[in-house]
Formats: C-alpha cells, sequence, structure tokens
C-alpha cells in the first residue's frame, strides 16, 4: 500500500472555493477509484487555512490512476485557484499493515 500525506495553505478568501473541490476530489476518489482505499481531509486545529490530506492507496498503479481521473483534474484548477503558491508539500510512504488488514483491503 501507499500513503499520501499533503500539507497544503489556503487563500483565506477562497476557504469556501477550496472546501467544495476538496470534497468533490475525496468523495469521488473514493467512491470511484477501486484502489483509492481512504481519502481523509483535515483542519489544522490552531491554523484555520492549513489542511491536511491523508490518502491511502492499494499500490503505486492506483496512485498514477488517481492523477488521471477527471476529478484529480478539477482538483488539479481548483487547488491552482485557492492555494498559496509553494505550499502544498507531498509525503509517501509505503504502508506496512498486518496480514489481517492486507486481507480486508485486498
Amino acid at each position: 500500500m501507499l500513503s499520501l500525506i499533503v500539507s497544503v495553505q489556503v487563500k483565506p478568501e477562497k476557504r469556501e472555493r477550496f472546501l467544495e473541490v476538496i470534497a468533490d476530489n475525496a468523495a469521488r476518489s473514493v467512491r470511484d477509484e477501486p484502489g483509492c482505499l481512504r481519502f481523509d481531509v483535515v483542519e489544522h486545529a490552531e491554523e484555520p487555512n492549513r489542511f491536511f490530506f491523508y490518502e491511502l492507496y492499494r499500490d503505486t498503479e492506483a496512485f498514477a490512476e488517481h492523477k488521471t481521473a477527471p476529478h484529480f483534474a478539477g482538483w488539479r484548477a481548483g487547488a491552482d485557484e485557492c492555494l498559496v503558491p509553494g505550499s502544498q508539500v507531498n509525503t509517501f510512504a509505503e504502508v506496512l499493515v498486518s496480514e489481517s488488514d492486507a486481507t480486508a483491503h485486498a
């Protein structure tokens, strides 16, 4: 499995637009992509315009497919409009799971 942790800073005046585009991307990723197992969006408790995404994909191929999805293109356009330039940081990691967890996601 592959996890992606994303940190972004949103322009205050674009907060509502950001929430619309990221909610659509997250929901459609989990609903429409069999390889996307999780897509959580979290707001920082002390910085109201800083958000984190936790995404979990079956493998690197599933993440590659995610980047070709129409809703991802919509997200990228929204991100260009809403994010503070240079604020997006992506961190990738392989996920080690127990045998029972791996079976549940197979």
